[in-house]
């Protein structure tokens, strides 16, 4: 089960955590301006379906996926083929992660970026406003509801924008019930890590349309990315398929309808 054995290592390393929360929050509090992720994906949505491009070296279900990637420079290619928001996994154990490459996909651009990591606790929260990311990633499977409408709240205190990520039509009701605006609707099964490439087509309708919409995983084709585009998705979330590419620039310029 990989989501148990990930949330155990993360929640392991969470409880050797003695910093103070308080001092950490006045840091946090203190760090650089928002670029307005939940902003730049609604603006860009009103013309095309917007892509949020990840940075992720590898994945514990497929192994290596681009070790040696300089996220600086992806980044870069990011942006110059388009994408709305870049998303840098942070995690160093399953991922091969670093808070060093979200700072580098930061500074070598001027979008919006999502810490994807696996928040576990108030201090994960405060370290991504501190590295000064402008949205963190809450995972309905890997949290409590009481966790969740904490967490949410906090983070939206400390003006970061809060992706909300669900796998099933239960765990959309609990994120709306803790006030979820942006809902991402993870297509692939954090417990087997299979994707089923219809899960949020199969889902968009129950979302509210005051909620920005986002489809996450199993997306690599344009005619996957036009399929939720009809379905009501305001964008998508897109790793392997622009990690592994040959040429970024022209597979990201593809998935933009």
């Amino acid at each position: 089960m990989y989501l148990d054995k990930i949330l155990a290592q993360h929640r392991e390393v969470a409880s050797r955590d003695t910093r103070s929360l308080t001092d950490l929050t006045t840091v946090a509090k203190k760090s650089g301006e928002s670029r307005g992720f939940a902003k730049r994906l609604i603006e860009e949505s009103q013309h095309h379906l917007a892509v949020i491009a990840e940075i992720k070296r590898r994945s514990p279900s497929r192994g290596a996926l681009n070790q040696s990637l300089q996220s600086d420079l992806v980044a870069q290619q990011y942006q110059q083929a388009g994408a709305s928001c870049i998303s840098v996994l942070t995690d160093s154990e399953f991922f091969g992660g670093s808070t060093q490459d979200l700072l580098a996909a930061r500074n070598a651009t001027n979008l919006p970026v999502l810490r994807k990591d696996f928040t576990v606790s108030m201090h994960d929260i405060c370290d991504a406003k501190i590295m000064n990311a402008d949205c963190v990633l809450l995972i309905v499977a890997a949290l409590d509801k009481t966790e969740l409408k904490q967490f949410h709240s906090f983070a939206t205190e400390l003006n970061l924008d809060v992706l909300v990520e669900v796998h099933d039509e239960p765990e959309l009701e609990i994120a709306l019930e803790i006030g979820a605006s942006i809902v991402g609707v993870n297509q692939r099964d954090l417990k087997t890590f299979e994707v089923d490439q219809q899960r949020a087509v199969r889902m968009a309708a129950k979302i509210p349309s005051s909620v920005l919409r986002v489809a996450e995983s199993g997306v690599k084709t344009r005619s996957d990315v036009q399929q939720l585009r009809d379905a009501g998705y305001h964008a998508v979330l897109v790793g392997e398929s622009l990690v592994t590419a040959d040429n970024i620039a022209k597979t990201l310029s593809e998935l933009r309808v």
